[in-house]
């Protein structure tokens, strides 16, 4: 079998990967992705992101994107309030207007990257097996088909579970105790007008001490929730979900004696309940540079949910670009370039992120959230 070479190679079709490849489109530079989805439709996408102005929207200008990012803008979703368990309202942030950190779909967000790159950028349906050093800065990507492609430049942007990541670190993710686990109710203002009248037109956080429902407000009157549980992970495993029923009910009762209207959000649940364990490399992860290689996104600096990974990863994809257009000659110039700011950058928002999610499910939750909020207002 004939193996081809492509000299940049990413790794995943992610929001990062997807970056990369269109700000190198834009400065001239042929990429190819390789995405073990069989297509873009093939499974969903995840819920709604804030994309905010240092990172998220530069990357997007960087790749010429802000009209088509500012068309799928979900107005109105900026806004945000704090429910106690008996669902009154602790703190209420209406939608200013300014669009600071304005909510969009991921799955919207993802396909205007994928329609501004070149037909054949995205090769889909092809899960790397394994990746190998050749020398010189040369590697060899097997996919799962036996086929094989060489690379002057592997671009690890394929997420938590990095196959990338082994040529670089033998860091590894680690479970951090905390559970989120999702559920979706539709046509919520006729079919739950309860619920949907708590959780209001953006964001709706309802927290104690290791247990929560966050549930936020999507286009097409879709509430998506992430019920956030501290638990271990044998207590996770010992719940069956594949019994969708069973899963919803062992999780419900862990929040008896909560307001109906935001029990709802568990037990109206209208697709099967997903849990989505936290995992996260050790903080300020980073690795000695290896030629010919290297890492974004999740890959690179995998933490708590914040609010910031998808951002992180865009800005990641674009300022790798960036220096591969300022060095297009030499990717060890350009990746030492890039590492050297990625380390530092990356390191101050795993203290955040770990911080953030103390302040939702720590010994002073909702009420030390509840003071950043009032911080952020007056800022």
């Amino acid at each position: 079998m004939n193996t081809s070479h492509h000299p940049i190679a990413i790794v995943g079709a992610g929001l990062g990967g997807l970056t990369l490849a269109r700000v190198l489109h834009v400065h001239g530079i042929p990429a190819t992705v390789y995405e073990a989805d069989p297509s873009e439709k093939s499974r969903t996408q995840g819920g709604q992101l804030d994309i905010h102005e240092n990172d998220g929207q530069r990357a997007l200008a960087d790749a010429g994107l802000t009209d088509e990012f500012r068309a799928i803008i979900h107005e109105g979703a900026e806004a945000l309030r704090v429910l106690d368990r008996h669902g009154k309202l602790l703190h209420d942030e209406p939608d200013d207007g300014t669009a600071r950190r304005p909510e969009v779909l991921r799955g919207d967000l993802r396909r205007i990257l994928l329609d501004s790159l070149p037909d054949q950028t995205v090769q889909w349906g092809r899960k790397v097996a394994d990746v190998r050093s050749l020398g010189d800065g040369q590697h060899e990507l097997t996919f799962a088909d036996g086929s094989t492609v060489t690379s002057s430049l592997v671009v690890g942007a394929d997420g938590a579970w990095s196959k990338v990541r082994p040529l670089l670190s033998d860091a590894k993710p680690e479970y951090i105790g905390t559970t989120f686990i999702e559920t979706y109710l539709y046509d919520v203002d006729e079919r739950h007008p309860a619920t949907a009248k708590a959780v209001g037109v953006g964001a709706m956080y309802a927290l104690t001490p290791g247990k929560g429902i966050v549930a936020h407000r999507e286009a097409g009157n879709i509430l998506h929730t992430y019920v956030e549980l501290n638990r271990p992970a044998e207590w996770i495993a010992d719940i069956d979900f594949t019994d969708a029923a069973a899963a919803t009910a062992r999780i419900t009762a862990e929040f008896d004696g909560w307001a109906p209207e935001l029990t709802a959000l568990i037990t109206d649940g209208e697709t099967a309940p997903v849990a989505r364990m936290i995992h996260t490399l050790p903080d300020g992860h980073r690795w000695d540079r290896v030629p010919g290689v290297t890492l974004l996104g999740d890959a690179a600096h995998l933490m708590p949910p914040s609010g910031d990974g998808a951002n992180l990863a865009m800005f990641d994809g674009s300022e790798l670009a960036k220096a591969i257009a300022a060095h297009p000659d030499d990717f060890e110039a350009a990746v030492a370039a890039y590492e050297e700011a990625l380390f530092p950058r990356s390191e101050a928002f795993y203290a955040d992120a770990h911080e953030i999610l103390d302040l939702c499910l720590g010994e002073r939750a909702p009420f030390g959230l509840i003071d950043l909020f009032n911080g952020d207002t007056q800022s």
